[in-house]
């Protein structure tokens, strides 16, 4: 085990002289926080429900109320906004496209359940590991959209199993047995196709391949709250904001151990707050990022003023994680009175990247996070992740 004072002199033993320059200088690095807070403003909507059911949608996990759930979003939207609301029941839907104006409520005693059919996902533009690409629509996602919320105290679930989406990953603890499909070829296809600047409309993924799609994704999206809802059995990058201005993630459960199951991954942001939220994931439980490499730099918009406050990290690979797709940098990350204890947690702080990444990370901050049992180190900064020395 280690305990909160052993934390603390192992942040010390690689960190603690720089912090402690910053905050004996004229600038209080934690001054900033107020700033970056005033700015992040939850949306909010007109007093107007519309209600899945009167749409066609049913909460018996039979029927599937994609249309109703598209239907209901439309009216809402051509209103002038509201709440598209999910009535207790069990409700089985595609892919979920929000508008400006619009939030999504997940009423207690609710469940969205997402399709297994990989068919039922459209092609739209979204990120794939930090790079641009078209694939399969995440299930629940906006595309240049103002103004729209998931709301509620109800549960997404991904329905994603160790026979369901994550054998994709070519790991057999998740489910895949030698001759079956995998991401591996798609994966290094399109990591090729960003290098050699294929335009992103030319790398067509989707069905037939087998790249998981993210759970929750905005994208290219201003002022944008996810609060509430419990998230279970994603394939993969959980709450996963691309290019977005003034998020809130707050009260959020988020529980998925598959592969690559991130709770929360905030992607080339600004002005974002992630709070009370508790995560029990198969990956990293916040992963800042930044795109990747020849893609990451060609967009080249950094992840910035990014608060974290009072969540609760479990099982993962790392708690409060930076990388390693961080190729557009990373600056002004505030983490404080955060709770990191599970014996299935590896590291409590991490940075990662390596050679081929490029991005500069600064201004990075952390106070009174309360360490129990990590299993691996509490603080680690990796220059060698994945692709190691390569590109130097």
């Amino acid at each position: 085990m280690i305990s909160r004072r052993t934390f603390l002199e192992a942040l010390g033993a690689s960190a603690f002289a720089s912090f402690r320059a910053l905050a004996q200088g004229p600038e209080d690095p934690w001054r900033a926080v107020p700033d970056i807070l005033s700015r992040v403003k939850p949306p909010t909507f007109p007093p107007r429900d519309f209600d899945v059911t009167t749409f066609g949608g049913v909460g018996d996990n039979t029927k599937d109320c994609t249309a109703a759930f598209r239907d209901a979003i439309g009216a809402c939207a051509r209103a002038g906004g509201g709440r598209v609301v999910v009535p207790k029941g069990d409700f089985l839907s595609g892919a979920i496209e929000l508008k400006s104006g619009v939030n999504l409520h997940v009423a207690d005693g609710a469940t969205i359940r997402f399709a297994r059919d990989a068919n039922r996902y459209p092609l739209v533009l979204t990120r794939w590991e930090g790079t641009e690409l078209m694939n399969f629509s995440p299930f629940i996602y906006a595309f240049e959209q103002t103004n729209i919320a998931v709301t509620g105290s109800g549960t997404l679930d991904g329905n994603a199993d160790c026979a369901h989406w994550w054998p994709w990953k070519g790991r057999t603890d998740c489910g895949w047995q030698r001759g079956d499909a995998s991401q591996d070829a798609d994966r290094q296809r399109l990591m090729e196709m960003a290098e050699r600047g294929v335009p992103v409309p030319q790398r067509v993924f989707g069905a037939g391949h087998y790249l998981r799609p993210q759970f929750v994704q905005p994208y290219r999206c201003t002022n944008v709250l996810i609060e509430g809802v419990r998230l279970i059995n994603s394939p993969m990058w959980q709450v996963h904001p691309v290019l977005c201005t003034n998020v809130t993630v707050k009260d959020l459960s988020i529980q998925a151990a598959g592969p690559n199951t991130d709770g929360c991954d905030p992607e080339s942001c600004r002005d974002v707050l992630i709070t009370n939220c508790s995560f029990d994931t198969g990956d990293d439980c916040i992963a800042i990022k930044a795109g990747r490499n020849a893609d990451g730099r060609r967009v080249n918009v950094p992840s910035e003023n990014i608060v974290i406050r009072n969540c609760r990290m479990k099982n993962g690979h790392g708690g409060v994680t930076i990388g390693s797709e961080c190729s557009g940098g990373t600056r002004n990350v505030f983490a404080e009175d955060c709770e990191l204890d599970s014996p299935a947690l590896e590291f409590a702080v991490r940075i990662k990247t390596n050679a081929m990444r490029g991005g500069t990370i600064e201004n990075v901050f952390a106070r009174r996070l309360r360490v129990g049992q990590v299993a691996k180190a509490a603080l680690a900064i990796d220059f060698y992740y994945e692709e190691g020395e390569r590109g130097r």
